[in-house]
């Protein structure tokens, strides 16, 4: 597929496939198409920055390549590795027939079909229209394998000793996300597009719910999207350690849907309270006082 040829077009085309993007986010991904360079979106965990990928993926017609960053990641658990097992097979072979000259023998256990491709090798020789490459957390992987991205990023390329250098067949689009565990190098946000993905508004969070979750009725919906609103609201928000992301908005509709909820009253909240968050202190911390007041209709607070 083709890319989308203005902004509101991208907007409509993710909005098709059930993603949900204001008009900022879309302006950043349109650039990041158009200008081929990689987006960094950073932003709370559940906001929809791995759910971004998964459209784009959808919206272009590309296979999704996602490089799940940790602690620990080393380069041939992102880029390549030798597959040791047939090279010494292939080996033993040739020393078995006698005589084989073994300097051509370790050139042919260098060959491409000795080669186990990993996330960002598969993403550059991906074949046309390209692949959509998700780069996840890369604040969870360790400074040098940032350094180590910083060819992939800037040139869509990759260094491998025994073979030379691999440049991308057709560019992929690329994504990467960050829940700022920690700052990113500075090299690397050069090399990238950025966008801050926040908290949606009330109406966008209602559209996704509906979207997502279509048992739901339009009262629930609404209630599911100003409860969940107000929650991440002042002075409420300084009672939890994380507030509830689009994620568990959602999975919280689905929740009250099964449990065939036509009015949220405080009790459901109590009851599904794990739903919404995923710590022991922030449950406590949802009181039944404290699901009156977010449950008041919005002009009762004046």
């Amino acid at each position: 597929m083709s890319l989308p040829t203005t902004v509101d077009a991208l907007v409509q085309a993710l909005q098709s496939v059930g993603y949900f993007a204001d008009r900022r986010l879309a302006t950043a991904v349109f650039l990041a198409l158009k200008l081929q360079r990689p987006l960094l979106l950073e932003g709370e965990p559940g906001v929809g920055k791995t759910a971004l990928a998964k459209a784009l993926s959808e919206v272009l017609a590309r296979s999704l390549i996602r490089l799940q960053c940790y602690d620990g990641l080393e380069q041939r658990e992102a880029l390549y590795e030798w597959n040791y097992a047939a090279q010494l097979l292939h080996m033993r072979a040739a020393e078995g027939k006698g005589g084989a000259d073994m300097v051509q023998v370790e050139r042919e256990v260098y060959q491409d079909r000795y080669l186990i491709r990993r996330p960002l090798l598969q993403a550059l020789q991906a074949p046309a229209p390209g692949a959509v490459l998700l780069i996840d957390e890369v604040d969870r992987a360790d400074e040098p394998f940032e350094a180590f991205l910083l060819e992939y990023l800037g040139e869509y390329q990759v260094s491998i000793p025994e073979i030379g250098t691999v440049r991308a067949t057709a560019t992929p689009v690329t994504l990467l996300t960050s829940n700022r565990t920690r700052d990113l190098h500075d090299a690397v946000k050069r090399r990238c597009l950025y966008h801050w993905l926040d908290y949606p508004e009330r109406e966008r969070e209602l559209a996704i719910v509906r979207a997502q979750v279509p048992g739901a009725s339009a009262a629930l919906a609404q209630q599911v999207a100003e409860f969940v609103g107000r929650l991440r609201s002042q002075p409420f928000a300084n009672a939890f350690q994380r507030a509830p992301g689009i994620a568990e908005s959602v999975e919280w509709a689905k929740a009250l849907v099964a449990l065939d909820t036509i009015v949220v009253d405080p009790e459901v909240v109590s009851d599904t309270a794990g739903i919404l968050f995923k710590q022991r202190e922030d449950v406590a911390a949802l009181t039944r006082d404290m699901a009156v007041q977010l449950l008041q209709p919005a002009d009762a607070d004046a």
